[in-house]
């Protein structure tokens, strides 16, 4: 086999694999829609629910558990009556603001590309 075949290989393998881990951590339809959410500052679980939409309290609970595990968001309970619960982005969760806006405009020029609006 070629030599550059073989380093090529190597290279692609090293690019595709903390690739796969970014986009195993914010895969499915929910989780960017979840950080853009809370960007602009602390929010509480019916807050995050009705600033998106259409997501049930049962997934919108299992995505933000996920998401404290993968140290995206932090989760401060109060004490108080009754309990209150706010959510917000943790600095390593900040980190992924660069790549949102690079997301949208990357989407915004796929959309006139595409529909030519």
């Amino acid at each position: 086999m070629d030599k550059r075949v073989k380093l090529g290989e190597k290279e692609c393998s090293l690019m595709l694999i903390p690739v796969k881990d970014a986009l195993e951590v914010l895969a499915g339809k929910w989780k960017l829609q979840i950080i853009i959410a809370l960007t602009f500052g602390k929010k509480r679980f019916k807050e995050i629910a009705r600033e998106i939409g259409g997501i049930s309290d049962k997934m919108l609970s299992k995505e933000l558990k996920e998401m404290e595990r993968h140290q995206l968001i932090v989760r401060t309970v109060y004490d108080a009556f009754p309990p209150v619960v706010e959510y917000e982005l943790t600095p390593h969760g900040k980190t992924l603001h660069k790549l949102i806006d690079s997301l949208r405009d990357w989407g915004n020029i796929h959309r006139k590309k595409i529909f030519g609006k």
